[in-house]
């Protein structure tokens, strides 16, 4: 079963680590091109991360070098082809994988439109308006203040709805979220879980799943393991325990995957990397339809694409 993960952090891997390699199957990555292909993934999403020690007059030109590697690394090298529309992945072959490019944070834009505007000339296609702390744009899920949009930010939503590109609301506060909310044309989460379950400020409450809901937005289950429970140690049950809950709300059709792969070390046993996407395939099959499960694991956020116009 095929697998459109809307998350993943090996540019920042790749960026922080010249030796890492995605051609190798080795124990630094755990995204690699042979992992994706046991994993049956036919689209990635890579996000642009810049790290929080890269000093501010940097952060533009990392998130360059990042969108490089994206293009020799992943690109040139390993064969994916760079997906932009929809229609892009219709075209893939049967061997081939698609890569998306996303932006994680607008920290590196610092006040320039038109720096943003480059990313999204690059193939940019789903922008996060802030990691975890407050940047321009907006504060993020962690900033104890907790304000919404800027009027810089304001701006930078007329953007993202005039390139009908996603906006990606996981890491932002809340009063953030509802800004979007009214504001942006296509909002998602790429990869969150649920606050009823987790109480965790990256995670969307109730009213937030069933806004987005209404909105035609996804929300990309997060395998970080602080996301999906309390106790120090998860199970692929965790995540099915998230996926029912939003199930329950009326969100079948809007529950789609963004591993954070790369991102973190605290997953799921028999979830450590693409390659164990099956594991996760088997056990929704004992819950849920065929059809349903290929919602989850793919056919969601291809749709929600494909609902861009692109």
């Amino acid at each position: 079963m095929k697998v459109f993960d809307a998350h993943c952090d090996l540019l920042s891997k790749l960026f922080e680590n010249k030796t890492n390699n995605f051609l190798s199957d080795n124990d630094n990555l755990q995204v690699t091109l042979k992992s994706l292909q046991e994993g049956c993934v036919k689209v990635q999403t890579f996000a642009i991360y810049i790290p929080t020690n890269i000093h501010p007059s940097m952060r533009f030109e990392a998130a360059l070098s990042q969108a490089n590697l994206f293009f020799e690394k992943v690109i040139k090298e390993a064969g994916l082809k760079q997906v932009v529309t929809h229609e892009d992945i219709q075209k893939l072959e049967d061997n081939e994988i698609g890569a998306m490019l996303a932006l994680e944070g607008c920290d590196c834009i610092d006040q320039d439109i038109l720096k943003l505007q480059t990313l999204l000339r690059m193939g940019v296609r789903s922008v996060g308006l802030t990691w975890n702390f407050a940047n321009l744009v907006a504060d993020g899920a962690m900033e104890p203040r907790g304000a919404g949009l800027s009027l810089f930010g304001r701006g930078i939503i007329e953007v993202l709805n005039e390139n009908k590109i996603w906006c990606d609301v996981s890491h932002l506060s809340d009063r953030g979220f509802w800004d979007v909310i009214e504001l942006a044309d296509f909002p998602i989460a790429s990869h969150s879980n649920s606050r009823a379950l987790t109480p965790h400020p990256r995670n969307v409450t109730d009213e937030q799943f069933k806004a987005l809901v209404e909105r035609k937005g996804v929300v990309g289950i997060n395998f970080h393991t602080p996301f999906l429970t309390e106790k120090s140690n998860s199970q692929i049950s965790d995540v099915i325990r998230h996926i029912e809950h939003f199930c329950e709300l009326g969100g079948v059709e809007h529950i789609g995957i963004g591993s954070d792969f790369d991102g973190t070390e605290m997953l799921p046993m028999y979830l450590k990397n693409p390659s164990d996407f099956p594991n996760l395939v088997n056990e929704l099959l004992k819950y849920y339809s065929e059809s349903e499960v290929r919602g989850f694991m793919y056919d969601n956020f291809a749709k929600k694409l494909a609902r861009t116009g692109l």
